[in-house]
């Protein structure tokens, strides 16, 4: 049992419980059924659901709803107006919002899906520093669609190669010592040994 101010009392038969409730003017709230034995606690209920409302209440405003942005386009469309797609499309994601890009074939167009592939993954290399791809491009009926993320902080950070301008400047102690030359010595020239004196001739 835990009393209003939150303290534990220890384990507490029922009626004791109740009738310290009542006597200290409080309800006796069941909080957690399940456990063995069950816990209890003292305290004013309307308060209580009052305050575990608020809590919910605050948690859906913390919770942000999933909005979907989409781009249509028509597979021959010239550069000014995927500069303004692509504009928008960028808004999109920097504002958090899923995007659809949609590409929309009339026609006989739907004979060359290959192109509308081509322009939506095109559309998804230009706005990699805005968003991801989440589904590649997908032919569904007349329409092919790829949908991109909302691009995270991290995601962006990628490992770029030091400069050699950093390298060049940085303390002697980082950088390797170069190895000392050796001083060459010159080699002795070998020395001459005398000749070997011819041997003595004896008399007869």
């Amino acid at each position: 049992m835990i009393g209003a101010d939150g303290q534990p009392l220890g384990v507490i038969p029922t009626a004791r419980a109740l009738a310290l409730a009542q006597s200290e003017g409080l309800d006796l709230m069941e909080i957690a059924p399940n456990a063995q034995p069950p816990v209890a606690k003292l305290g004013d209920h309307g308060k209580y659901r009052f305050d575990e409302q608020q809590k919910l209440k605050e948690a859906k405003k913390k919770q942000k709803a999933v909005v979907w942005k989409e781009i249509r386009m028509a597979p021959k469309i010239d550069e000014h107006d995927i500069e303004t797609k692509l504009k928008a499309a960028a808004r999109f994601l920097d504002e958090g919002d899923k995007l659809k890009i949609t590409v929309r074939f009339r026609g006989r167009e739907l004979a060359h899906p290959d192109r509308g592939r081509t322009l939506l993954l095109a559309m998804g290399e230009r706005l990699k520093e805005h968003g991801v791809i989440e589904r590649l491009p997908l032919l569904e009926g007349r329409q092919m669609i790829m949908v991109m993320n909302p691009v995270r902080p991290q995601q962006v950070q990628q490992q770029r190669p030091v400069p050699a301008s950093a390298v060049v400047g940085a303390p002697a102690a980082a950088r390797p010592a170069a190895p000392v030359p050796t001083p060459l010595r010159p080699t002795p020239a070998p020395t001459a040994r005398p000749a070997a004196a011819p041997p003595r001739s004896r008399p007869a």
